[in-house]
């Protein structure tokens, strides 16, 4: 052990500090080795001076660990530099960013109540909402994501929840979340925003007036492609639900995807920047092409909601969406022929992306569901990387050449 260990000098003094500063220092406690970097904790469980001291950490009249299905000193720095970043009370990690859906339904809802979901949701989230939420008693009914009056209008006396994303998968579509948070208060309801295209780097949601902000780490948290999790931040009264769901039902993280995630928040900003600004370049001469119908990406003047975007986000985004002409069969002839981007469902990567959402994220949905939602059988979603731009556009410019045959 190392006889100088001074606590409070090891630890950063972060009153005040700013984003890049809590990405790369907030929630790091330094132990007694004094380790610079985050300590790994690869333990399922923690060993106590006594009985007695075992009875009240497990009691939680004194703080302690007690078990890793709940409480993780790595998972706990993740936590609390998410919530530093989101400008949240508390976070919580979860083992995926379905499981962090499934648990904030899971504590804040119970049978009876009515959730209000964005109609342009990712496909797993419509399944897990229609398929097992319903199951249990839950209403659950769609609504167009920008129309603020149909929001209105669709809630009940036992409206609970608003779940939305913004931007949506895959087309970019966005909410005006004060407004949209507005109506929720009016209605006694929360507001819970998927943040994951964003990131915090781009959009804070709570400070917009959310209420939850859900994250899949596994996109740009990770930044990689190497991990599965997700996050739920907010207040501590909504949180600490959260944490006794967690505790019971167990879709815990992996201390070492968290520590993998803490490594992934130290660029976060930097990449990001990146992201989006190749993202914006391939987005404006996309919309050149004669091949493609129409490109969705709210970074483009021509976007309708780009004036919101801009509003309420500092960046677009790395996920550009667009229709090719010709549909299905010009959709994979397109994705066929390019040889650099990565033929995969996933994005928030440091490698581009490209996949065919009719087909794979959303393709379990009926067909009516996804037509109802925007997505065409034509429509192609590119997650834009950290390559070379240039060699980007050569690659979709061989999908561009295989389109016209």
């Amino acid at each position: 052990m190392n006889s100088q260990w001074q606590p409070g000098r090891l630890n950063s003094d972060l009153d005040g500090a700013g984003f890049d500063t809590l990405a790369v220092r907030a929630g790091q406690t330094r132990g007694p080795e004094g380790e610079h970097g985050e300590a790994l904790f690869l333990t399922s469980s923690y060993v106590f001076r006594s009985a007695a001291e075992a009875a009240a950490c497990f009691a939680g009249e004194q703080p302690g660990n007690v078990y890793s299905r709940y409480m993780n000193p790595t998972v706990r720095t993740f936590e609390e530099r998410i919530a530093a970043m989101e400008g949240a009370e508390q976070a919580v990690a979860t083992a995926s960013g379905m499981a962090a859906i499934l648990a904030t339904v899971m504590s804040l809802c119970s049978a009876g109540d009515h959730i209000l979901v964005s109609r342009s949701v990712f496909g797993a989230t419509v399944s897990l909402f229609d398929k097992y939420f319903k199951r249990f008693g839950v209403e659950v009914d769609y609504v167009g994501l920008s129309d603020i009056d149909r929001w209105r209008a669709a809630c009940k006396p036992n409206t609970r929840l608003f779940f939305v994303e913004s931007p949506s998968n895959p087309l970019a579509e966005l909410v005006d979340i004060r407004a949209l948070a507005r109506v929720a208060q009016e209605q006694g309801a929360l507001l819970a925003v998927d943040n994951c295209f964003c990131t915090p780097a781009l959009q804070k949601p709570l400070a917009l007036g959310a209420d939850i902000v859900i994250h899949s780490a596994t996109k740009y948290i990770d930044g990689q492609g190497r991990c599965l999790g997700g996050v739920v931040a907010g207040r501590h009264e909504h949180m600490q639900e959260v944490v006794g769901f967690l505790r019971t039902a167990g879709p815990s993280l992996s201390p070492f995807n968290a520590w993998v995630f803490l490594k992934g928040l130290e660029t976060l900003r930097l990449r990001m920047a990146a992201h989006c600004a190749s993202a914006l370049e391939l987005a404006g001469w996309l919309e050149q092409q004669p091949e493609v119908e129409k490109v969705y990406y709210a970074g483009l003047p021509s976007h309708p909601q780009h004036a919101l975007a801009c509003s309420q986000q500092s960046a677009f985004g790395a996920v550009v969406s667009f229709e090719v002409r010709g549909g299905r069969e010009a959709a994979w002839r397109f994705i066929d022929a390019t040889r650099v981007v990565s033929i995969t469902a996933n994005l928030g990567d440091a490698k581009t992306t490209i996949t065919h959402p009719a087909s794979t994220t959303h393709g379990r949905l009926p067909a009516e569901t996804r037509e109802a939602a925007g997505i065409r059988d034509g429509l192609i979603r590119l997650a834009v990387g950290l390559e070379d731009v240039e060699d980007l556009r050569a690659d979709l410019q061989r999908g561009l050449e295989a389109v016209r045959g």
